[in-house]
């Protein structure tokens, strides 16, 4: 019959006959197959054998013909033809599938000492980049980096840090509180505190001093949220604090230490710092420190003094603080710090809406972003 003949129906006899029309069937089916060079080519003789109209699926229809004698005998041969030609359809089309991936492959090789094509690059965040900044200043000034976790413990976050049950801080409209677990449940929290997002990162330091003896010099970089949303503020953020805990520790300590770093980080000899009065529940005495600007082409720029810009908060380490961690405010003292690193991040680089930071606009990252390669260092400059 030859390989066209495959997808032939032709009449069949019974008995004899159709075990000889099997054993053709079968040698020309195979051969097929066999010389199939294509999947096109072997789909096709797929189709011509097995398909609705195909030489082996007429014979299948035959079985309904024949006397229940004749079937219980040419049954099981006919099957037989089916599955031996269906495993070698599938064994060559995956041969084939193999040697067209073979091709591919061979033909789409890459020249790795040829120059790399032009393509979109992606850039570090400027939140990236100034959290580098901070950590290069402040290890030079011997401050380690300190980590703790975002959902924190009611005791961590408000009560360690000498933050009454009444205060506005703690309320629903300012904090992310974790949902009570129901009755019978475990706690929340450890011995049943309830857990919420932590506020700003001062829980790193009650760790910290928990579980580290002093003296104590670390910042405490990191995510906090807080329940709020404008061009200034997103509901969650990224702050740094800074914390030293040691002997004879006063607030003229901390002036240096803050000025030494805003020096720093705007890379000008000429930023002024003014320190006024103010409120912490885990400081005392407090004060916010503002910054000198000048106006330059009608922008506030950092230095000089024409007028002054709120960038943190700072104090010196409330005794009931260091009490809550175990150690005794008679012999050690210590101050703190804390700001915004995306406020930080607005005052050097000249952004106005925090809002954008967030929202993954490539053009602004392409704006704003910074090159994998532009890290921050004293001598090269943290903004280079």
């Amino acid at each position: 019959m030859g390989v066209g003949g495959v997808g032939r129906s032709r009449p069949f006899a019974y008995g004899a006959q159709v075990m000889n029309d099997i054993d053709s069937l079968r040698s020309e089916t195979l051969g097929a197959i066999a010389a199939a060079d294509s999947l096109d080519a072997i789909e096709a003789v797929r189709v011509a054998a097995l398909g609705k109209q195909g030489s082996i699926s007429a014979l299948l229809k035959m079985l309904g013909g024949m006397s229940p004698e004749e079937r219980q005998v040419q049954g099981p041969l006919i099957n037989g033809l089916r599955e031996a030609v269906s495993d070698a359809i599938t064994a060559r089309k995956a041969a084939l599938e193999s040697q067209v991936l073979e091709a591919r492959l061979a033909s789409e090789r890459i020249d790795l000492s040829l120059p790399a094509p032009e393509a979109p690059r992606g850039s570090v965040h400027p939140v990236s980049q100034v959290m580098d900044e901070l950590a290069e200043i402040f290890a030079d000034m011997g401050f380690a980096v300190a980590e703790g976790p975002e959902i924190e413990d009611d005791w961590h976050n408000f009560s360690a840090l000498n933050i009454p049950e009444t205060h506005p801080a703690r309320a629903m409209h300012d904090t992310f509180y974790m949902a009570p677990r129901p009755a019978g449940e475990a706690p929340s929290g450890p011995e049943g505190q309830r857990m919420l997002l932590r506020t700003h990162t001062s829980p790193v330091q009650i760790r910290t001093m928990t579980s580290q003896e002093p003296p104590i010099r670390i910042i405490a970089p990191g995510r906090v949220y807080r329940s709020d949303s404008d061009a200034t503020h997103t509901p969650m953020f990224h702050q740094i604090e800074g914390l030293v805990i040691d002997r004879g520790i006063h607030l003229g300590h901390l002036k240096w230490t803050l000025e030494t770093f805003l020096r720093a980080f705007f890379e000008r000899d000429d930023v002024t710092l003014r320190l006024r009065p103010s409120y912490f529940p885990f400081t005392e005495p407090s004060v916010e420190v503002d910054v000198g600007y000048s106006i330059v082409n009608g922008k506030r720029v950092i230095g000089g003094s024409e007028g002054w810009m709120e960038v943190l908060g700072s104090g010196m380490v409330h005794r009931r603080v260091i009490e809550a961690c175990g150690l005794d405010p008679d012999e050690w003292q210590g101050f703190a710090f804390g700001t915004g690193v995306d406020r930080l991040a607005m005052l050097k680089y000249g952004m106005d809406d925090l809002r954008a930071f967030f929202d993954g606009d490539v053009r602004w990252l392409a704006h704003y972003g910074f090159d994998a390669l532009d890290v921050p260092t004293l001598s090269g400059g943290v903004g280079a």
